[in-house]
């Protein structure tokens, strides 16, 4: 029981789904809780509505654009490309035009008509296998949310809040998400959303306690100003919470704090282990804005620069000068440390439309990656001519995605050694020391890693797309998720027979993909002789205070 003025209030409590591992307290801010349903009214005025519906689309253009701009700042190229995906809807040609046509054939208002039409796009989605396209229909109504507030003349986007909160909400898009003041929100909570939704995304890498999926019945008892206690943790939401309760959650909330100090004390710390075993601990990261996080978090080098969102929400291929400045910006920033490209993996999961990519039954494991560089020499050779041009500015290393055989691996190189023929012949400086690599992401590469090893300077181990292919477990499809343990047995060993391989012929091999953060088999990398682990920019330092902790002298043994 808990006191409010006069009257005794009893704590609810309400259980969700905890989407980023912090605890926050504060004062509940309510955020739109009746969801606008715009009634059908007959106006008659066509061209008027059609010049209705387009200002707002300009505007949740420029709305989105900011939200890009202000998240690629706050969490990378990769969450941001969330708005990327946003734009390309806005404006497609069927979604527009199903809209205009509803103006045009009832002569009814444009929120009615984008309601209506969003609804049966959205429907038609979410009825599909594909897990890729099912999700469009969450991204269908954010949009047409966002249209529709701006068409009613409220903010497509934000709330701007007098004092700091917690958001409770039915539901926040994309946008609403990305502009929140971060100051102000102490944390989140909403009735509706799943653990990958593109809100969860964002708050995870915003870095705010969020809870989703609490239940609508919530909505009824969290009242503007109703005390509240958010376990981002657990996924646990108290209203109103008791003396032994807060008592129990500003404890946790202190001890991550603390943490959070003594993670803080360890910039400019060796990532080495008790007994003197060193490894490096890099970033992952898709563009250079991401650079200032790299920095921030002390990480020993970029372990992956993912260049295919370069080639991303775009409408033409990225030209040589553009690649070269993003380039060589990210080398320069990294002051010598090394910085590892890897070169254009569209395809799969990663789709632009002007590469003119057909549509495949299982596009994971289709014409992508390093298939469509060979087969496509001229768009390969532009990137490395970038490449080679910037590598001047830093310690270059260039990584080849999706190898299974030497004869891929010859022809890449082949056309490494011509790009630098070119410009030798054109006077164009490159460095010398440039070195090249492989992902070792799928079996076929782990098992003749004897014989690719011979051919380069390192491995890197892509554990995402390595535990999809060993287990036949495709990475979008959340029914075969509990099947796609990236601990089983059988990935490990296809990483020890590399790491044994690349130890053998005196080359390095780092892991990149997901694994690499995993606490639990930071001790088992090493003592595989794994060199380098490159995680997310946000969680270098954990993962050195866990390298810090452990004495392989002393330690378990290989698991």
């Amino acid at each position: 029981m808990r006191r409010i003025g006069r009257e005794e209030v009893r704590m609810k409590k309400y259980v969700g789904i905890g989407v980023y591992d912090a605890v926050a307290e504060g004062n509940i801010a309510v955020y739109g809780k009746e969801e606008y349903v715009p009634e059908k009214v007959y106006r008659g005025d066509v061209p008027g509505e059609k010049a209705r519906l387009e200002a707002a689309r300009e505007a949740v253009r420029e709305q989105l654009e900011k939200s890009r701009v202000r998240t690629l700042a706050e969490a990378g190229a990769e969450v941001a490309r969330i708005f990327e995906v946003h734009k390309m809807l806005l404006d497609d040609g069927e979604f527009n035009g199903a809209i205009r046509l509803v103006i045009e054939r009832e002569g009814v208002n444009a929120e009615y008509a984008v309601a209506v039409t969003a609804e049966g796009l959205a429907d038609r989605f979410a009825a599909l296998a594909d897990e890729c396209l099912k999700a469009r229909a969450a991204d269908i109504r954010d949009i047409s949310r966002q249209l529709l507030a701006c068409l009613q003349g409220s903010s497509c986007e934000k709330r701007e809040m007098e004092v700091p909160g917690v958001i409770c909400a039915r539901d926040l898009t994309p946008g609403e998400t990305a502009s929140l003041d971060r100051e102000k929100v102490l944390g989140i909570v909403t009735a509706r959303g799943s653990l990958y939704s593109h809100m969860a995304i964002l708050a995870r890498a915003r870095g705010i306690p969020a809870v989703v999926g609490v239940g609508e019945a919530f909505l009824e008892e969290a009242g503007e100003g109703t005390p509240v206690m958010v376990d981002g943790c657990t996924g646990e939401v108290y209203l109103y919470p008791d003396a032994e309760t807060r008592t129990f959650l500003l404890r946790k909330m202190g001890e991550q704090q603390e943490e959070k100090r003594l993670l803080e004390a360890l910039k400019g710390k060796a990532d080495r282990t008790l007994d003197g075993r060193s490894i490096h601990i890099c970033a992952n990261i898709g563009g250079a804005e991401e650079l200032e996080a790299v920095l921030l978090n002390d990480a020993a080098g970029i372990g992956l620069f993912r260049s295919e969102f370069l080639y991303l929400g775009r409408d033409t291929y990225p030209t040589e000068e553009e690649q070269f400045a993003a380039y060589r910006k990210v080398l320069e920033g990294m002051v010598g440390k090394r910085v590892i490209i890897r070169t254009l993996d569209i395809g799969g999961d990663k789709q632009a439309d002007y590469f003119g990519l057909g549509k495949e039954e299982n596009p994971a494991m289709g014409y992508r990656a390093i298939r469509i560089c060979l087969t496509r020499p001229e768009i390969f050779k532009t990137q490395l001519r970038a490449l080679y041009r910037a590598s001047v500015y830093g310690r270059l290393g260039i990584l080849f995605p999706m190898i299974t055989g030497r004869a891929e691996l010859e022809k890449a190189l082949e056309i490494c050694r011509e790009v630098k023929e070119e410009l030798s012949a054109r006077g164009i400086p490159f460095s010398e020391n440039v070195e090249t690599g492989i992902m070792i992401e799928t079996p076929a590469a782990a098992i003749i890693s004897d014989r690719l090893a011979p051919l380069v300077d390192f491995f890197s181990v892509g554990t995402n797309d390595l535990t999809q292919f060993t287990l036949a477990c495709d990475r979008q499809n959340p029914e075969v998720q509990p099947f796609a343990d990236p601990r089983h047995e059988a990935v490990l060993r296809l990483i020890r027979m590399s790491a044994e391989n690349a130890r053998r012929h005196g080359i390095r091999i780092g892991i990149c993909g997901e694994l690499a953060a995993d606490p639990e088999l930071t001790e088992t990398f090493l003592r595989m002789g794994i060199d380098e682990l490159s995680v997310s920019p946000p969680l270098v330092l954990k993962l050195r205070a866990a390298v810090r902790s452990l004495d392989l002298a002393r330690g378990k043994g290989e698991r």
